[in-house]
């Protein structure tokens, strides 16, 4: 018999025992207090934000009619108020993306497509919330082992948003030869050598509890791996053969994949980085563990694999960097009652990440490849989603335990690269077609975090702990306030705080680049 048993609930459950000790009776069971609807402050919540994704478009509308300017500009006495409330108002120009061939004067400008800014931002954005709390609710929090949660789709987003920003980045300097590549080669190095370190020194320490001390510092982490999906996708991008000076493409006889059969030389290395990530999880022996465990360990599998949490990747990253060296605190402690170190950023993991990054690379490889056909862009994107959602069917058989690589982020298996890039190419083609292809949005809020995540990222860690991002709840009264509504309403104050910076730095012309 399956039961609810909803939040601030009392229930009762009465259990009688026969003549025999084995004999026993239970009764129904009462609900003394009924439970409160935990469900209802996020879909409040929800209700206020789609409510105001409406009226802000209906405000830039009123904004550029000439009364209210005229109005405005009255009452605040500006001359200059008429063509700041204007340029303010109206949808910024969409940018032109050119064929590869293309020699025009705008192709030597840095294109920005508003589609991606807006998917950048949404992931900044759900990451600032998921990191702060997310209101408590589950499904805002990253999953114990296997499963996938919204939280779980965070970071996967934001690699796939990295790789492609670096296709959109360096399609130009390839095109016109200059910088060299060996130039743009060091530039990326330098820009994921600093990102590497930012991670390192700056986000991962906590000031608060004494001086940096290198014998526990954590060396993986969000931004590390960030830096090494940014190298690998780069320097793939720079030195592989590509549309540009390949032999295919001049020959193809199938121009409708110009933007996938160039690149056979970096998907035959990509290809092979996950043939290594494979043997190595799978085949690789770990001292007093099963071959190709990919359990929790603790008392996961009967308590067997208590020492083994991860497997491979867990056994890797204790050997390498030894376990003062690792989150020290895993997702695993608490529901399995781990007691070995386990970092989800680790060493083995991250082969796979350049993978998601890689098909961020193809996303953008798309948009380049078929300059001004939206409608073809936006059908690639849910073939692309199709394709990979047919794969991580297959390799889950549509279980969460089942399959032959169950989703998991600790592992950032190849099921949770192919899972969370379907859904990104299925959220990436939603934006594409209202902001660049129909024009029926700007991304607004979103793009404006999307210019500046950099900066959001490391200020959202820095200043996690102070006011106004965090402050303290006041007494619950006896009968119990909604159990989510305070944390919920805490944590969207601490997001929108993080948008409007966003918004006044992008108005001032300020962005955080490396």
């Amino acid at each position: 018999m399956d039961v609810w048993l909803g939040e601030l609930g009392e229930f009762s459950l009465r259990v009688e025992r026969g003549n025999l000790s084995s004999n026993a009776t239970c009764g129904p069971i009462t609900t003394t207090r009924a439970p409160v609807n935990s469900s209802l402050p996020v879909l409040i919540a929800a209700g206020v934000l789609l409510l105001l994704s409406i009226l802000f478009p209906l405000s830039g509308w009123v904004l550029r009619l000439r009364c209210v300017q005229s109005m405005i500009g009255r009452v605040l006495h500006r001359p200059d108020n008429h063509t700041l409330l204007n340029n303010e108002a109206m949808v910024p120009p969409q940018p032109q993306i050119l064929p590869p061939n293309a020699t025009t004067a705008t192709s030597t400008q840095a294109q920005r497509l508003r589609s991606l800014d807006t998917f950048r931002g949404i992931s900044i954005v759900l990451m600032v919330f998921v990191n702060y709390g997310g209101g408590k609710y589950w499904y805002f929090k990253h999953s114990a082992w296997n499963g996938l949660t919204v939280a779980d789709l965070v970071f996967p987003w934001f690699v796939f948003a990295l790789g492609s920003a670096v296709g959109l980045s360096t399609a130009g300097p390839l095109r016109r030869g200059r910088p060299s590549r060996l130039r743009l080669s060091l530039r990326a190095l330098w820009r994921s050598l600093l990102l590497f370190l930012i991670g390192i020194f700056i986000v991962t320490p906590n000031y608060c509890h004494g001086p940096l001390v290198w014998s526990e510092l954590r060396v993986p982490g969000v931004l590390q791996r960030l830096a090494v999906a940014n190298a690998a996708v780069s320097l793939l991008e720079i030195y592989a053969w590509g549309p540009h000076h390949s032999p295919l493409a001049r020959v193809m006889r199938w121009p409708w994949l110009r933007d996938l059969l160039p690149f056979w030389p970096q998907w035959l290395l990509v290809g092979l980085l996950q043939v290594a990530w494979l043997s190595l999880t799978l085949l690789l022996p770990v001292p007093g563990c099963m071959t190709g465990y990919l359990g929790p360990g603790g008392i996961g599998s009967g308590g067997s694999q208590a020492n083994c949490t991860g497997g491979a990747a867990g056994y890797i990253d204790r050997w390498l960097l030894t376990d003062r060296h690792l989150y020290q605190t895993p997702t695993t402690r608490n529901l399995y009652r781990t007691t070995v170190p386990y970092d989800p950023e680790g060493i083995l993991g991250t082969l796979n990440v350049v993978l998601s990054a890689f098909l961020g690379l193809q996303a953008a490889r798309t948009v380049l490849s078929f300059p001004g056909d939206h409608r073809g862009i936006v059908r690639r994107f849910l073939l692309w989603a199709a394709l990979l959602g047919v794969i991580s069917a297959v390799l889950t058989k549509c279980t969460r335990d089942e399959g032959f690589l169950p989703v998991n982020k600790n592992l950032w298996s190849t099921s949770f690269v192919t899972v969370t890039a379907c859904f990104a190419f299925l959220l990436l083609a939603a934006l594409h077609l209202a902001t660049d292809a129909l024009q029926v949005w700007t991304g607004t809020p979103f793009h404006y975090a999307g210019m500046n995540p950099l900066l959001l990222y490391v200020g959202h860690e820095l200043l996690a702990s102070f006011f106004p991002f965090r402050w303290g709840a006041p007494p619950a009264p006896p009968a119990g306030p909604l159990p989510h509504a305070w944390p919920l309403a805490q944590n969207l104050v601490a997001c929108a705080i993080w948008v409007v910076v966003a918004w006044r730095l992008h108005h001032h012309r300020l962005y955080l680049k490396l």
